[in-house]
């Protein structure tokens, strides 16, 4: 037999045979007194994106919890991009490090979690087994079970929602503009004011979806994979809209925000006067911790925005399993994801489902003072879906060969 067809069987024997001596020593999600016993002592590394001080203050509360009643140790690994984790099992599945991995728990959804369910880089299932899980009422509530219309089956666990919401100073604008059309009017008539981050950011690459999505006659293309579809004719009415936008945003569009931070700091600043968020709750944390004048609103476009889930998958060859379900599954139970809502701690939407809740669970959350800033849930309008994970690829890379080498 030729070497390289040699070296080809062993390959296709250690990938059947690997997994099978691994599976018997995963814990099984099924039986949850042996993952909390096999949880002590366990230290996760959670990587998760750390560009929000809010958000780092929650993952170090949570780790604490974690300690306390569990004894498992959380690490914040403190990622710029989500890509970072990502690239960082592919390299270690590329060496042979199939157990002992440095990933535990990841953040992540979207095409990052495309790329390692599509590449095996994942751990499961195990998420529907969480106790908690069954409080997110996914029969009737499908975000938590598909991600970017990628079925999740199991191997990431729901932790937070997001959507789409634009918020402007009532000192500067008068009416909000509540469509493409009247942002880009406004924009002209108030030339500097507006901005969004730059792609690939994942505020300024959401921009770039959901201006598409309104801006295209056929939206049923942007929900399959992009190679089904011709990516120039469909994604030319917002390529068209971006060029007459431009000239008229913050820095005549020469530059651009790096992140909602700094969207956040350019509107303190009234160097803008209308803004972005995923977060809904976002304009009235900032009333609330001084960094916005309660002049700020939110507003939504008609027709509704973009949402979406944020997810925890395990890796693999995660070296701690049992602290990282452990985990998960405290950040779904009610006081995890009640202090998560709050606008004074972060603002991030539970994916909890009310009537799941007991009334002492939902009271914890019926307290909440959602602030000045924040639209009623009747008031946030229609989610819509993320289009398939492979059109914003396409349209970061777009982005950056029309308006980075100008």
């Amino acid at each position: 037999m030729p070497l390289r067809l040699q070296v080809f069987a062993v390959l296709i024997l250690l990938a059947l045979q690997f997994p099978l001596s691994l599976r018997a020593a995963e814990p099984d999600p099924g039986n949850w007194s042996a993952v909390l016993e096999e949880a002590k002592g366990q230290t996760v590394y959670w990587n998760a994106w750390a560009g929000e001080p809010r958000t780092n203050d929650y993952i170090a509360w949570a780790g604490k919890q974690v300690a306390e009643r569990y004894g498992v140790d959380v690490v914040h690994v403190k990622l710029g991009d989500t890509a970072e984790a990502v690239s960082r099992v592919v390299a270690e599945k590329a060496a042979g490090t199939l157990t002992g991995g440095a990933v535990d728990l990841i953040w992540i959804n979207g095409e990052n979690f495309a790329s390692m369910k599509r590449n095996g880089l994942l751990f499961g299932p195990w998420a529907e087994s969480l106790p908690n899980f069954p409080l997110t009422d996914p029969d009737n509530n499908p975000g938590v079970r598909n991600d970017f219309t990628v079925p999740v089956e199991g191997y990431e666990a729901p932790w937070g929602k997001a959507q789409i919401v634009f918020y402007y100073d009532q000192a500067f604008v008068s009416e909000p503009p509540t469509t493409l059309a009247a942002l880009l009017e406004w924009a002209t008539a108030n030339p500097g004011r507006f901005t969004y981050p730059l792609p690939p950011n994942f505020l300024g690459s959401t921009f770039l979806k959901q201006a598409l999505l309104k801006l295209v006659p056929d939206t049923a293309p942007l929900y399959r994979p992009v190679e089904e579809s011709d990516f120039a004719v469909v994604s030319a009415p917002l390529w068209s809209y971006l060029d007459t936008l431009h000239p008229q945003l913050w820095r005549q569009g020469r530059a651009f925000p790096a992140n909602s931070t700094e969207m956040r700091r350019l509107l303190a600043d009234s160097e803008i006067a209308i803004s972005l968020s995923f977060n809904p709750a976002e304009a009235s944390s900032a009333i609330a911790n001084g960094e916005f004048p309660d002049t700020v609103r939110s507003f939504v476009l008609d027709g509704g925005t973009i949402g979406n889930v944020s997810f925890l998958a395990i890796p693999f060859n995660a070296s701690n399993k049992a602290g990282a379900m452990v985990l998960a599954n405290f950040l779904l139970s009610p006081e995890a994801q009640a202090r998560k809502q709050d606008p004074a701690i972060w603002g991030g939407e539970t994916v909890l489902v009310m009537d799941r809740l007991d009334p002492d669970e939902r009271a914890l959350f019926d307290r909440l003072d959602l602030g000045v800033a924040s639209l009623k849930p009747d008031e946030l309008g229609a989610i819509i879906p993320e289009p398939h994970p492979s059109w914003m690829e396409h349209l970061e890379a777009e982005w950056q060969r029309r308006y980075t080498d100008q």
